[in-house]
């Protein structure tokens, strides 16, 4: 009898983790860039081949791309295959922002680097315009030689950072303990490439190389499910229509997804003990009082 049990507690356990991975990877098929988005600068360093989008930079421009609406809660996902060969002073960026001086933001940004070194992405959040929330990692594949996915996943309780479907990192909600948290301001989905060679590459020292230009990142897989705001609705009204309530109900307010799953912890702790290469957190030069959210987050001064 107790066999049985058991078996039946794994057969309800891996169909709840099943469900769970299905709401994460959400309902929408992707789509394609000009259903979702638009250029936004620099539109003559687009190229378009089937279903992929190059973007290139340049001596002249870089180039960048928007969504063609706001939203608010859900997940927003992209495939890059980055810019190839010596990329280093390069910034490639994938980012939700708000708009104004009070900005919230969710930043992903790919730093270039001299061949053969571990390209690495820097993870930032602002919140009612204020960021220095940066951690780096140095990824577990080299995102240059193929496609890999990369999400924001957010709703009222978290924001989530995606490789892969691998978390890297998570920002929790602790209003509760009094500090602010991204969830009425309605946000665009946008990426851009740009040379940022005074920082992007061992601290500015190693600058762009011009003679292996131009520098091009490749698109496909646009992906965007997630709660579509009319820019003529003010914040708070958004984000009543975005929540979950008695007469209707959104995916990513399943209880499932107010926290990571067993798997999902286990996958962020082996990330940030191989991969993070620097946390804000544990910066005591720029930051010698720990801030609130890094205590709260479990981060541990050595």
């Amino acid at each position: 009898m107790a066999a049985a049990t058991s078996a039946s507690k794994i057969m309800s356990l891996s169909l709840s983790v099943f469900l769970g991975l299905s709401l994460f990877l959400g309902l929408v098929s992707s789509a394609k860039f000009d259903q979702l988005f638009q250029p936004y600068w620099a539109s003559d360093h687009f190229t378009y081949e089937g279903e992929l989008l190059h973007m290139k930079l340049d001596n002249f421009s870089g180039a960048g791309f928007s969504s063609k609406n706001k939203y608010m809660f859900g997940k927003v996902t992209v495939q890059i295959k980055l810019i190839e060969g010596d990329s280093a002073g390069t910034v490639t960026a994938f980012y939700m922002s708000s708009d104004g001086p009070l900005h919230n933001e969710f930043d992903f940004e790919f730093l270039g680097n001299t061949t053969g070194e571990p390209y690495s992405v820097q993870t930032n959040l602002y919140i009612n315009g204020v960021g220095n929330r940066e951690q780096r990692l140095d990824l577990w594949f080299d995102p240059t030689t193929d496609f890999h996915s990369y999400s924001i996943f957010w709703n009222q309780r978290q924001v989530v950072f995606l490789v892969d479907e691998t978390p890297i990192r998570v920002h929790t909600n602790m209003e509760s303990k009094g500090l602010p948290f991204p969830k009425d301001q309605a946000m665009g989905v946008y990426s851009s490439i740009w040379n940022a060679d005074d920082w992007a590459t061992q601290g500015g020292r190693v600058k762009t190389d011009w003679s292996h230009g131009p520098f091009v990142a490749s698109y496909k897989g646009f992906d965007i499910n997630a709660c579509e705001c009319p820019v003529s609705v003010a914040g708070a009204d958004n984000a009543k229509k975005c929540t979950s309530s008695a007469d209707k109900k959104y995916w990513w307010d399943e209880p499932v997804l107010s926290e990571l799953n067993v798997h999902q912890n286990h996958q962020l702790v082996w990330v940030k003990n191989h991969h993070m290469v620097y946390d804000y957190c544990t910066d005591t030069a720029r930051f010698p009082v720990t801030p609130v959210e890094c205590v709260h987050h479990g981060h541990h001064r050595h």
